[in-house]
Formats: structure tokens, sequence, C-alpha cells
């Protein structure tokens, strides 16, 4: 097992989303294009706004619960596979996706939502890559087993 192509800096997930966000505003701002909800529906997008935020939480606790690390690029102590981790390898990326999916529905605009494929693709080619190659170094065929059921996102 080859380990993933270094990247030239390591960018932390946070900062893919913020740029992700920002990118979000300024495109429905700057290059407004059709409409594809109006209020009270624009309003609904607060729904996975929420759940995002409390998927996301309910997984950084269990990291803390667990006393392994959340930071990327850093060696895990424990393979967490309870709650989310149950339904998705990456709940905390996978809540990032439906935070960013909330925010272009409370947005309205369809331009927005290209933002979402990129932000996605970008983390798993920059970071779930390199921290998949780490799991299996570190747990071995526990992290393979694990792999084979549950899916990377959903």
């Amino acid at each position: 097992m080859t380990a993933p192509a270094p990247t030239k800096s390591r960018i932390l997930p946070p900062v893919y989303f913020l740029a992700a966000l920002i990118a979000m505003v300024c495109l429905h701002y700057l290059l407004p294009g059709a409409q594809l909800f109006g209020s009270p529906i624009r309003y609904l997008g607060a729904l996975p706004v929420v759940a995002g935020l409390g998927f996301m939480l309910w997984a950084a606790f269990l990291f803390r619960r667990a006393g392994t690390t959340i930071k990327p690029f850093q060696e895990s102590s424990a393979l967490i596979v309870t709650g989310p981790y149950r339904v998705s390898r990456n709940p905390i990326y996978l809540a990032m996706v439906i935070i960013l999916l909330g925010v272009g529905i409370l947005l309205g605009s369809a331009v927005p939502f290209v933002a979402i494929p990129l932000f996605a693709v970008l983390i798993a080619r920059r970071v779930i890559r390199w921290e998949e190659f780490a799991l299996k170094r570190t747990f071995g065929q526990a992290y393979r087993d694990y792999g084979t059921k549950v899916r990377r996102w959903l």
C-alpha cells in the first residue's frame, strides 16, 4: 500500500469549508442566477444547517470520549465505529456537506450549489484519501473490515 501523494500544504478541512461558504455567498450575490427557492421555503434551509451541526458535534464528541485526536493529518489512537460512524466513515465531512446544502437553500439561488461538489471532491482527494491510508496503516484489518461495512459518505 502506497501513501497518497503528499500535498504541497496541508489545508485543514474547516478552511475548505469556510472557503466553500464564502464562495457560495459570493456566487449568490455576484452571479445571480435562477431562484430555486423563495420565501418562506428558503427558510427551511435552516433545518439541514442545524441537523448538520448536530451530526458534526455528535461525531466530535465521540473523538473526545475516545481520547483520540480530531485533527486531520495526526495519528489516531482509537478507531471509532459507533454513533454516526455506523452510517458514514466521514460523518464530520458529511455534516459539512449537509450544512452547505442548507446554506444553498437559505440563499435560494442555483449558482451557489456549484461549490458543494467542488468542496466534496477537494475533501475526498486532499484529506479523506490521506486519512484512510493512515487509518489502514494504524488499525490494519480492523479498519479494512470497517471500510467494507460502512460507506465513505453515505
